[in-house]
């Protein structure tokens, strides 16, 4: 074994920053720098032939990123025939910083000998900043990475200084080479996407959840299980640019829960879940809202079947304020976790973009909510989307999330039925368009159960029209209103808990997608 000290001063590195001058280049998003990376192919190991079963190689690598680093730095490793797994683990320096400045944080991952460009081609894994090491082999890759055959060429892993303090970002990546035969290459199973025997309904669902196979805590089978408890029907596989948790739900899905696969696209300006996609797509996340390069993989998303989800969309944490503007939305996510001031300001965002949708004359986004669960004691369904859908499958509950027919709801304890009906007998419910004269009488109608305590209001283009009283300690109750589609173009209702005081509303414990009336 030996070293390479990416601090000794070469034409391609320089020792006060660890970044060199050589192959810097633009592969969307900002800038990708390329910096001298190792090679395992000759040295004092010996000629590759020599080299026995289990035996193993080592390099260490070091640098030091500076502040106004590109978003990602790849370091080039020089991967030799007969290598049965690679493994790699890293550490960097975390300097004490003032208060208000941000201190370091560095995502790791790493490409294959097919390259770094966009699209993913060669992707084989990301762990962000969950994970100190990782390694990958045929039949086998810590959760986040792709089993498969350790093929001989350059591999690059991948560093993300997602911040970097004044001191600078010094880094220590160690790669270990284990020489032998490959176990056999794993074949996928996935999930199957249809429940039999379940028809036309409404079905609950979490579509943001994490597990180990990013930043979560929780096993698989512990978020299929806190599923269940929580009384959902379906659920989407959503870790943070990684598409390796797929290959291992199939045995988890069953006759009461669906299994939706996806990802979370984890950008530097945003994340949007790309929800209920083709098994084992990978969608790729390296650039941000000024490349113009969003729509490219918003179309990836809906190519492989899925939806396009901007997530927490006035999320305060760094990189997750969305960016990249609605144009590719399918829905949005406005309800993210426990209620919150910044899913308040998602929801006003949301009922403006109604607004402008309704006097433009053009197509609308629903809004869903998830729980985006990672840990204990992180609910799983809080809240939970109620999709009404034709059958329990991920083609019918797209097709539902998609028309925006769906409520959000805190819990499984909570169930609404919303509808607005004309005067000669015209129906419509969530998602759907009341066909009447502008001044013809309109009754909405909301049933509420599992709402102790908690206000109706009726909300329209125009504002709040109709607030009712405090639903009684039953939880149950009933609130209509009558309007006209000349005084309001749609309606949808919110459910709220009750407020101990000032001007503010109190928490949601539900709200609906929109009616919205006239012909």
């Amino acid at each position: 074994m030996c070293e390479d000290d990416n601090r000794v001063s070469d034409p391609r590195t320089d020792a006060r920053t660890g970044l060199g001058r050589r192959a810097l280049f633009v592969t969307g998003a900002a800038g990708a720098l390329t910096l001298g990376g190792v090679s395992f192919a000759s040295g004092a190991e010996g000629p590759t032939e020599d080299r026995t079963e289990g035996s193993t190689d080592r390099r260490t690598i070091r640098g030091t990123l500076p502040t106004g680093s590109p978003d990602f730095v790849y370091v080039p490793v020089e991967v030799p025939r007969g290598v049965r797994e690679l493994h790699v683990a890293y550490t960097y320096e975390r300097p004490s910083v003032p208060s208000g400045t941000v201190g370091n944080a560095l995502d790791i991952g790493i490409f294959d000998e097919r390259g770094t460009d966009l699209g993913g081609k060669g992707f084989r894994g990301w762990s962000g900043g969950a994970r100190t090491e990782f390694f990958i082999r045929a039949d086998d890759a810590t959760p986040g990475y792709l089993p498969g055959p350790v093929r001989p060429g350059t591999w690059h892993i991948a560093l993300g200084p997602y911040t970097v303090a004044p001191q600078g970002l010094a880094y220590e990546i160690t790669v270990t080479l284990t020489y032998g035969e490959p176990g056999e290459t794993v074949r996928p199973a996935y999930p199957p996407e249809r429940v039999k025997g379940r028809g036309r309904g409404w079905y609950r669902g979490d579509c943001h959840l994490h597990s180990w196979y990013s930043d979560g805590r929780r096993t698989l089978a512990e978020i299929a299980a806190a599923a269940r408890a929580a009384g959902l029907d379906f659920i989407n596989s959503s870790e943070h640019n990684t598409q390796s948790a797929h290959a291992h739900w199939a045995d988890l899905a069953g006759d009461d829960l669906l299994i939706l696969l996806g990802e979370e696209v984890t950008t530097r300006n945003g994340h949007v879940v790309a929800v209920g996609t083709d098994p084992g797509t990978f969608i790729d996340w390296r650039y941000r809202a000024r490349d113009n390069r969003f729509g490219k993989y918003a179309r990836r998303i809906r190519s492989a079947g899925g939806l396009v989800v901007p997530a927490h969309p006035h999320a305060t944490c760094i990189g997750c304020n969305w960016k990249f503007g609605f144009n590719e939305a399918d829905v949005v996510e406005v309800w993210n976790g426990a209620y919150s001031a910044e899913d308040e300001v998602a929801l006003a965002d949301w009922d403006g973009m109604l607004v402008a949708s309704v006097r433009d004359g053009r197509s609308w986004i629903p809004a869903m909510g998830n729980s985006d669960a990672h840990r204990d004691p992180d609910p799983v369904g809080t809240p939970q989307t109620v999709v009404h859908a034709e059958e329990l499958s991920r083609e019918a509950i797209l097709q539902g999330l998609r028309a925006g027919r769906s409520y959000v709801a805190e819990s499984k304890a909570v169930a609404l039925t919303f509808t607005a009906t004309g005067g000669r007998g015209e129906h419509a419910g969530i998602g759907e368009r009341l066909h009447v004269d502008r001044d013809a009488p309109v009754t909405v109608r909301l049933e509420v159960t599992g709402a102790p305590r908690c206000t109706v209001r009726f909300v329209t283009d125009q504002g709040v029209l109709h607030t009712s009283a405090p639903v009684g300690v039953s939880g149950s109750g009933t609130v209509e209103w009558r309007t006209t589609a000349q005084y309001a173009a749609y309606v949808r209702a919110e459910v709220r808990h009750e407020v101990a005081a000032g001007a503010l509303p109190g928490a949601l414990a539900a709200f609906t997608n929109p009616i919205f009336l006239g012909r």
